[in-house]
């Protein structure tokens, strides 16, 4: 059986600039084909930080979003990405989980967990 490695990072998104210090997440996943891969992110920002973004980048690819979580609406999944293969649960507006369901191959690469402020512009785009 072919082993799966998703390599993770994060990032923190906001309006003040940081060294991303505060925002942590799994560092290494090694899983075989078949298997779920569960990806932990937490950050100490508070709770003015309750946007979660999970994004995904494959190698020799740029960076893609895969979905937008709070802990009050519905996660919001890019067109490319499903909740069947990309679960994800945010439980408070400090933590979150993205699983990357049934490994393949080509699930291969870095995983990275953001956080954002909340915006009131965010109400003007739904």
């Amino acid at each position: 059986m072919l082993k799966c490695s998703l390599v993770l990072s994060f990032a923190v998104l906001h309006t003040d600039l940081t060294d991303g210090s505060d925002v942590t997440q799994t560092p290494k996943l090694w899983k075989n084909e078949g298997e779920n891969g569960t990806i932990d992110c937490s950050h100490t920002k508070g709770v003015d930080y309750p946007q979660m973004y999970w994004y995904r980048q494959l190698p020799g690819e740029g960076l893609k979003q895969i979905v937008l979580t709070t802990s009050y609406n519905k996660p919001d999944y890019q067109p490319d990405f499903s909740k069947e293969k990309f679960p994800v649960t945010k439980p408070d507006a400090a933590s979150g989980t993205l699983t990357v369901k049934d490994l393949v191959a080509e699930d291969k690469g870095l995983y990275f967990c953001a956080v954002s402020k909340h915006s009131d512009t965010d109400s003007l785009n739904r």
